[in-house]
C-alpha cells in the first residue's frame, strides 16, 4: 500500500491533508481518517511525553533526551545566566530514509 502526496497544495503536510488522503486512497469515510490520525498523533505524543522512545522502522527514531543545566550567556545583556536542565525530543532519520532523500537530488 502506497499512499501518493501528489496533491498536496504547501509544502508542510497537515493532519487535514493525511486523513483526507486516507479518505481519497484507500477508501476509510472521513470519520474514521480523522479519528485513525489523530489516535495515531495522539499515541505518538502520549509515548513522547511518558518519557518513551517511538521507532518507526524504515521512517525514523524519536527519542526523549535529558540535557543538563549548563552555563550560559544572555545575548542582549552579556549576563551569565544557568540554563536549567530539560527535557528534549530528538529525531533521527533510518538508513532507509536517508538513502532515498538522497535519491531524490
Amino acid at each position: 500500500m502506497e499512499l501518493s502526496f501528489d496533491t498536496l497544495d504547501t509544502p508542510a503536510l497537515t493532519k487535514a491533508q493525511l486523513s483526507a488522503m486516507l479518505f481519497d486512497q484507500l477508501g476509510l469515510n472521513k470519520r474514521e481518517a480523522h479519528e485513525f490520525i489523530d489516535a495515531f498523533f495522539d499515541m505518538l505524543f502520549n509515548e513522547l511525553v511518558g518519557g518513551r522512545d517511538v521507532k518507526i522502522s524504515a521512517f525514523g527514531n524519536f527519542e526523549v533526551r535529558d540535557k543538563t543545566a549548563r552555563p550560559g550567556r544572555n545575548p542582549r545583556t552579556g549576563e551569565e545566566v544557568t540554563i536549567p536542565s530539560r527535557r528534549v525530543i530528538t529525531f533521527k532519520a533510518s538508513g532507509l530514509l536517508k538513502v532515498e532523500i538522497n535519491k531524490s537530488k
